[in-house]
């Protein structure tokens, strides 16, 4: 779930994400949230509640996941016929179900796009003093380019270690003080100071800020005048193995249109196993643990190594057009404020094959979070009462490839963002059964958590914050896109306690998605999937929506959230 780029007039949002809480600081067993109040405590049975005839169900689920996941929807990579066959598949099950196209007459919102096919040299050359290392594309590094050229050349690039790469005035964090890095390729760590709870009293301890998300690292080191930026990639910190850089940063790449084709940006972005980079550290005289343990030390500074890098990109810039699919059902009382229920139906498409198989399907990453978009939609149609305020369901594109689509739809929307209440994003509905936690993703942001801990209990469900916040998940999804410009956002989902096996088997469950099917083509759709925990959450999240298109007031951002600034300027209170 990738990040994208921030526009400059967002920068102090991006800012404002390390003075006040995404999510929990805790993620002890004691549960307790932002605010260091506990949460509610966990129901004692084991019980499912009874479920109601709304239309929402996990056979509706499971349909959906096996078309958009199938073979032939090829990934749903976009600019392919995957794209053609998923949106068409969504904007006509829309349709069937009676919504409105959400376009002016049309289910589609055109998203502009540039795709860069990059082509790195099968080799990067490390070079010190006559003497060189070679490292190897795919083995040691992942390299590509968001400058719309054929040829990106790094010639002899002098490298620089600069730390975590951050630059953070509020926690009087730079690791470029006094280090000149213009025209030169920086070498960062991933995540940031403390790194993932190593030291837990610096920055946000465990919780990832957005100073350790990828895209902010590339940002400022362009801001800085450098060449290129690799991040060393370790699997503990990053939460993901070196598998998922591979596939995910491999082949074509898509990114915004942009007036200066690119410019703006670090001719070379890049990854590197901590292997090839402990080896490279070597070669410049020095320790990685050296190193590592200073950059997590306040008053770092970062070095010159006396390396060179020497590697060239061969790309090919193709521009198209892209596609969010937008359905809506109109309000009966107040059909100009709007609810968006958002769930990108893009993926990988085909890849570098793993035991024989080169389709990445993302079944449950995310056919199910559209599945449930359908799925809600049939709750809403089928129910007696229907919504004041208009319902939108929109189906994004290019998340995969940083949030493009849901950005795309928040600095062009369709419908006013004054006038919209809230977005409900879906990514990732489990399958491994009903649940008893409803989990939030930046829990203590906004009122959404009180709408979600009423849907809660009708379900005989407890509230906790995200377990794992040193994964960054809160940048990772589509509710992030509309939390920058003021929408209030609600990521929330069953995750950590299994109503039917406890706690232990959650925790397994999602290790071992994240571990060997996250990004890879083994996510595929399984028959055997227990779909109640999916349909379970879908049901919530339609009772949330219910709920809001009920009332004349609007949710708001709590006081000390980073968004209620943006917010209050488009909706004073």
């Amino acid at each position: 779930m990738p990040l994208p780029t921030l526009r400059p007039w967002l920068l102090p949002v991006a800012a404002g994400l390390l003075l006040a809480s995404c999510q929990s600081n805790s993620t002890t067993s004691t549960e307790t949230a932002v605010n260091g109040k506990p949460t509610e405590a966990a129901p004692t049975d084991t019980a499912s509640v009874a479920t109601p005839n709304d239309g929402i169900t996990p056979a509706l689920i499971a349909q959906h996941i096996k078309v958009l996941a199938s073979d032939e929807y090829q990934g749903r990579r976009p600019f392919t016929a995957g794209e053609e066959k998923a949106t068409s598949y969504l904007a006509g099950e829309f349709k069937k179900l009676g919504l409105k196209p959400g376009n002016n007459g049309s289910y589609f919102q055109p998203v502009p796009l540039v795709e860069i096919a990059g082509k790195p040299d099968s080799t990067a050359t490390i070079a010190r003093k006559g003497k060189s290392l070679t490292l190897k594309y795919r083995k040691d590094y992942m390299f590509l380019t968001e400058r719309e050229k054929p040829t990106v050349e790094i010639k002899s690039s002098p490298l620089v270690f600069a730390g975590y790469g951050v630059t953070a005035p509020e926690y009087k964090w730079d690791d470029y003080a006094g280090l000149d890095v213009k025209g030169k390729t920086v070498v960062v760590l991933i995540n940031d100071p403390g790194n993932a709870g190593t030291d837990t009293t610096m920055f946000k301890g465990k919780e990832m800020t957005y100073y350790g998300r990828w895209m902010y690292k590339y940002e400022e080191a362009a801001r800085h005048g450098a060449t290129g930026l690799v991040i060393i990639h370790d699997t503990k910190p990053a939460s993901y193995p070196w598998t998922v850089v591979q596939s995910s940063n491999g082949g074509a790449k898509l990114h915004p249109q942009t007036p200066d084709h690119g410019a703006s940006k670090v001719a070379l972005e890049g990854w590197m196993t901590l292997d090839a980079a402990k080896q490279l550290f070597t070669a410049a005289g020095l320790k990685y643990d050296d190193l590592y343990a200073a950059a997590n030390k306040p008053g770092f500074k970062g070095k010159d190594l006396g390396l060179s890098l020497t590697t060239t990109l061969h790309n090919k810039i193709t521009y198209k057009t892209s596609k969010n699919v937008v359905a809506m059902l109109p309000g009966t009382s107040r059909p100009n404020e709007y609810i968006i229920y958002s769930a990108h139906w893009d993926h990988l498409g085909i890849g570098p094959a793993v035991a024989g198989d080169s389709i990445y399907n993302g079944a449950l990453d995310n056919a199910s979070g559209c599945a449930g978009l359908l799925a809600i939609a049939n709750g809403f149609v089928q129910a007696k009462q229907k919504p004041g305020r208009s319902i939108v369901f929109l189906a994004v594109t290019g998340e995969e490839q940083g949030l493009l689509g849901s950005d795309y739809y928040a600095q062009h929307p369709i419908f006013p963002l004054k006038n919209t209440v809230a977005d409900i994003n879906m990514d990732e509905l489990l399958a491994f059964g009903p649940m008893r936690d409803v989990t939030i993703t930046g829990y203590g942001q906004s009122d959404l958590d009180d709408y979600a801990r009423t849907a809660a209990k009708e379900q005989n469900r407890y509230v906790i914050p995200y377990q794992h916040p040193e994964t960054g998940s809160f940048y990772r999804s589509d509710h992030f896109s509309f939390a920058k410009v003021g929408v209030p956002a609600l990521y929330a989902s069953g995750s950590f306690d299994s109503r039917l096996h406890g706690k232990a088997f959650a925790e397994k469950e999602r290790k071992e998605f994240e571990a060997n099917n996250y990004h890879q083509p083994s996510d595929q759709f399984n028959p055997k999937w227990d779909l109640r925990g999916a349909a379970q959450d879908a049901r919530l999240l339609f009772r949330i929506g219910q709920q809001l298109a009920s009332e004349t007031t609007f949710p708001q951002w709590k006081a000390g959230s980073e968004f209620r600034a943006v917010r209050l300027k488009s909706r004073p209170q």
